[in-house]
């Protein structure tokens, strides 16, 4: 089965047209992603669709595939087909191989139209954390930690930003 997962990749073999590249799912045939689908019906589709293609493949570059997605219900017993947007090392935004600290750098500067993208980040690791607590995705919780060090350095809060983020304090021992 093919499995997109979050990796950090970088290249310089090109020059880079965007303003802040950014990381992309790349295919890896052991791996699992977890994630919602939403299914949409009727009407909704052509619409969700239209709106989807426009900001996903037309402004942000990203391929669209066809992928089988497991869900976690219990009476689901067939994988249901899904779409997805990707990124590939084509997209003009293609971040390329660069650190968890790097590519938290990145998402401090970076937005889009959805809102600033440490806000994604962090719901994004609260999400896995509270919906999906048996996956273990380290590459995203390095990513938050990295952006979590980095921030206290570029704004000031009165209160500790782990409290704010809700992310987890670790464990001393």
């Amino acid at each position: 089965m093919q499995t997109l997962v979050t990796r950090g990749e970088h290249t310089t073999d090109r020059p880079v047209h965007v303003q802040h590249p950014v990381t992309i799912l790349l295919f890896d045939f052991q791996a699992c992603t977890w994630g919602v689908a939403y299914e949409v019906r009727g009407e909704q589709i052509a619409a969700s669709l239209e709106y989807l293609n426009m900001r996903e493949a037309v402004l942000g570059g990203y391929d669209t595939k066809l992928v089988k997605f497991h869900p976690q219900e219990k009476d689901a017993e067939e994988p249901i087909l899904a779409l997805v947007y990707i990124a590939t090392p084509q997209n003009p935004s293609y971040l390329g191989p660069a650190s968890e600290e790097d590519i938290a750098a990145q998402i401090i500067v970076s937005s889009g139209c959805a809102g600033h993208n440490i806000e994604y980040l962090l719901r994004l690791a609260d999400f896995m954390r509270y919906f999906c607590p048996q996956a273990e995705d380290k590459h995203l919780f390095s990513i938050e930690e990295a952006l979590i060090s980095i921030l206290p350095c570029l704004y000031y809060t009165e209160e500790p930003l782990e409290e704010t983020a809700s992310v987890p304090q670790k464990s001393k021992g």
